[in-house]
């Protein structure tokens, strides 16, 4: 990872236009080649980024200071450097991805028993199909016999949303499972998430933990 903090000023052109003025800011380059900037409020929401698969150029000559980040869509990122403070590279490894508490391995081993909770016609490949960076909770197929990559999670946010992006991103350069798919499983789904999921072209699907476990809801209902 690169961490570049440098006063700079940041325009974005593509489906929409965007301008960022001048101001002291972190620029992130992550390995996967994604390009974020972030100001030192908003958590961890970028102000802008350019998600992976993307190039970065940096500017030399007359254009030196200037990075021009360009994805697959031709969507730009024109980040024009007026003054570095600092500007640090980190080899951070693979990583072993979020750490699932009792509840979430218990749902991913019930929603691989009942895979057809996704939909009539699914079947299961296998449980935590590894890839360079951490295991996938499900890899399965639909009834059309499409890949599914699966991330299940207690409550679903962003980040979850995030990772299971990471993971389409190394299984469609497999071609023995490309195209695949994903579905963002979880108890409950943030509506952020929701909408980044959406976004991105992932399903989500809530899970009931006490029917994949079998038990009836004892409440009264209507039908």
């Amino acid at each position: 990872m690169r961490l570049v903090i440098a006063r700079c000023s940041v325009d974005y052109a593509g489906r929409l236009t965007a301008h960022l003025p001048s101001a002291p800011r972190l620029i992130l380059v992550k390995a996967d080649g994604s390009v974020s900037i972030h100001a030192d409020d908003r958590a961890y929401k970028p102000l802008n980024w350019m998600s992976p698969p993307c190039t970065l150029k940096e500017g030399a000559g007359e254009e030196e200071g200037v990075w021009t980040v360009v994805n697959k869509a031709g969507e730009k990122l024109i980040i024009t450097m007026e003054e570095v403070l600092h500007d640090s590279s980190h080899e951070l490894g693979v990583d072993p991805g979020l750490i699932k508490d009792g509840v979430e391995a218990h749902l991913q081993e019930l929603l691989a028993d009942r895979i057809e909770t996704l939909g009539e016609g699914y079947t299961l490949i296998r449980r935590e199909y590894m890839t360079a960076i951490g295991p996938v909770d499900i890899l399965c197929r639909d009834a059309d016999g499409q890949t599914v990559a699966v991330e299940i999670k207690r409550r679903g946010e962003i980040d979850g949303v995030e990772q299971l992006t990471r993971y389409l991103e190394l299984l469609n350069r497999d071609p023995h499972l490309a195209p695949v798919r994903g579905i963002f499983a979880a108890q409950e789904i943030k509506p952020q998430a929701r909408v980044l999921a959406s976004d991105r072209g992932i399903g989500c699907q809530v899970l009931d933990y006490d029917a994949l476990r079998g038990i009836e809801d004892d409440k009264l209902r209507l039908f």
